[in-house]
């Protein structure tokens, strides 16, 4: 009884950790164009593909001036 009870403790413990490290993967940071990049999208009101078109144009554009 007593192991019974110690195997679904650490059965419990296990499943919690494993929920904690997936919960850690931290996102990579996102760079100031990409945040900007974002920004205009939202105040232009872009969804879906055209928010993606738009952002891919934007951070093209920033990336060249970078390193102009």
């Amino acid at each position: 009884m007593r192991n019974a009870i110690l195997a679904i403790a650490f059965a419990g413990l296990i499943a919690t950790a494993g929920a904690a490290m997936a919960q850690t993967k931290a996102q990579p940071s996102r760079s100031a164009a990409s945040l900007e990049c974002s920004k205009q999208a939202d105040d232009k009101g872009l969804h879906g593909k055209a928010r993606k078109s738009f952002r891919a144009k934007c951070l093209k554009s920033a990336k060249q001036n970078k390193s102009a």
